[in-house]
């Protein structure tokens, strides 16, 4: 009888580790898929069709936690420096979903790639100070096609052509744009008459039939909520073709804990796991892999993996990014837009411009100005505001209440761009373990250390009058602009809202971050972790910058080729990327 559960056991479900099961799939390998979180997203048991437990529900996604972490099981902590002491606030920071699906089950999926010179900004824009800013050990042409297989293994919906600054394709997108939104092509008009070059929004959401699953219907419960009718494509597509292979093995509600290792430490053998299906105490487990450990529990979880067994060397953590954001709030007249014809259907976000990215000499004089080289912003998003439930909350209590949520200044009057700011890698940037918080499980809790650069204030100085502007000219009664993590007086902060002084941004990378010298990164080029062979990080803990794009699409291809790589290592292989393709098509 063989000792080995499966050729290959991935811990996490999100974008990263499906795609990565998907590709094992695809070349014959047996996978099983480790998930902590609860299956809300895809029966395990044939024929794996979507599951129907999502509604346009926000006291189920916000406030009971239906899609996880719940904060007060799993609490995370926050601090800006070691100066503040162990910790500022504890309880929710950057919580991802933990479910099946992981963070793609939340997002409104939009899906751009990175460009060229975001894989070698060192090179084309030089150092700064106080930042390790860094080339990727890969380009844009490596990773290119692993792009292009992504986006159709996903349905990505976009306009080819339409962004001027977009690096290269060598396909259309798969599937054409969806709706607009109303008030984007007002406020995209608005943009274009500053001078910027706003686009659609490729988005991993169905704007037609796709892979047996239906075009979205525009409910406006997008980004935050699972949805309702399985119109988003990322992760259920990819763990759906995974299953249906016969070769993956999805165990949801199993709390991976540690790696089992060889005699030489140098080979992953296994992972032992917590079985939270148990009760009233879950049963510790192990599953034995032949050939691989992929780890893709995302650039907060990953590090604390590692952490936990000391694996990875010591910039394991370090060179925390997120997003800087900077939102610019138009508020706009009552009778501009008649009732649903502003931010309340559509897909959260149709409409995007880079033009923030691009060296110009306006950012040079701004950089200049700070004393620094250059300064690049970042992606910006056409965007809407609260839902009915957080609108009524934001009001609070008292006579005034009914008249707030007739006028709906927080719905259907405001509009948001926010700017999805590029954040310089600090190794004074973080995650590290909590010397004393726990999670329900006995675990040391992750702690993240975090302040930004003056790069990334001086983008968001540039930007904020500028946006308003373009909201002003786009009809808003009045505009202006806020950031995240808050810039000013934190203790104010701290004091108005304990939870009001972490970064706001889900993006998160940079923790593992990959190279080709195991004394400055911690996974190779091909995303094997420095030290011990067989395991690969699949997860944006790998990026090298944050850039000023999304990066779900960039974790995907990611994980696309270094899987690719890892089954063509083996003597059964067969999967590339033009396979895959091949396979989608037939």
């Amino acid at each position: 009888m063989s000792t080995w559960d499966c050729d290959a056991v991935v811990i996490g479900s999100g974008p990263g580790g499906s795609t990565a099961a998907e590709v094992l799939c695809a070349a014959g390998w047996s996978v099983v898929v480790l998930e902590k979180g609860r299956n809300h997203l895809i029966d395990t048991e044939p024929p794996h069709d979507p599951l129907r437990h999502f509604a346009n529900d926000e006291l189920a996604a916000h406030r009971r936690h239906l899609l996880g972490p719940d904060p007060l099981l799993e609490p995370r902590s926050y601090r800006r420096s070691a100066e503040d002491g162990d910790r500022l606030v504890v309880g929710e920071v950057n919580n991802l979903p933990s479910t099946v699906g992981g963070g793609g089950v939340h997002a409104d999926a939009k899906l751009p790639r990175f460009r060229e010179e975001d894989f070698r900004l060192r090179s084309e824009r030089g150092p700064v100070d106080d930042a390790s800013v860094e080339d990727w050990p890969l380009s844009y042409d490596d990773l290119e096609p692993h792009y292009a297989a992504v986006e159709e293994l996903f349905g990505v919906a976009g306009e080819a052509g339409a962004n001027p600054f977009a690096a290269p394709r060598s396909s259309p997108y798969p599937l054409p744009p969806g709706d607009d939104m109303p008030m984007a092509v007002v406020t995209a008009a608005a943009a274009a008459r500053a001078g910027l070059h706003p686009y659609r929004a490729p988005t991993g959401v169905n704007s037609v039939p796709n892979d047996g699953r239906p075009a979205c219907t525009d409910c406006g419960f997008c980004g935050g909520y699972g949805c309702p009718v399985q119109a988003k494509s990322d992760p259920v597509s990819a763990l759906q073709r995974a299953l249906r292979s016969g070769r993956c093995d999805l165990r949801p509600e199993c709390y991976a804990t540690e790696l089992v290792l060889d005699a030489t430490g140098r080979r992953a053998t296994g992972v032992r796991y917590l079985d939270l299906r148990e009760h009233p105490e879950p049963a510790t487990r192990e599953v034995r892999a032949r050939h691989a450990v992929i780890l893709a529990g995302g650039a907060f979880e990953t590090p604390r993996f590692l952490l936990r067994q000391g694996l990875g060397g010591d910039l394991v953590g370090r060179f925390l990014t997120y997003h800087y954001q900077t939102f610019t709030v138009g508020m706009f007249p009552r009778d501009r837009f008649p009732d649903g014809t502003g931010g309340e259907r559509g897909r959260s976000v149709t409409h995007l411009h880079d033009d923030l990215m691009v060296d110009t000499p306006e950012l040079r004089r701004a950089a200049a100005g700070a004393g620094l080289p250059w300064v690049r912003g970042g992606v910006v998003e056409h965007g809407a505001g609260q839902m009915p439930v957080e609108e009524a909350v934001t009001y609070g209590a008292g006579p005034h209440h009914l008249d707030s949520m007739r006028d709906s200044a927080l719905r259907r009057r405001m509009w948001v761009f926010t700017m999805q700011g590029e954040d310089l890698p600090q190794g004074s940037n973080r995650v590290d373990l909590d010397p004393s918080v726990r999670d329900v499980w006995g675990l040391p809790a992750g702690r993240v250390t975090y302040a930004p650069h003056p790069h990334e204030l001086v983008a968001s100085a540039f930007a904020g009058p500028l946006h308003e502007a373009v909201l002003t000219d786009a009809g808003a009664e009045v505009a202006f602009s806020a950031t995240s993590p808050p810039q000013g007086d934190l203790d104010v902060h701290l004091a108005a809202n304990p939870l009001g002084v972490a970064p706001a941004s889900r993006h998160v990378m940079g923790t593992a971050r990959m190279g080709s010298d195991p004394a400055t990164s911690v996974v190779s080029a091909e995303q094997r972790l420095w030290g011990v062979d067989n395991v690969l990080v699949c997860d944006s803990s790998v990026f090298v910058t944050s850039t000023g794009y999304n990066p779900t699409l960039t974790l995907a291809a990611l994980a696309h080729r270094a899987t690719t790589l890892l089954a063509g290592a083996q003597p059964s292989a067969r999967a590339t990327a033009s396979a895959v393709r091949r396979r989608k098509r037939s």
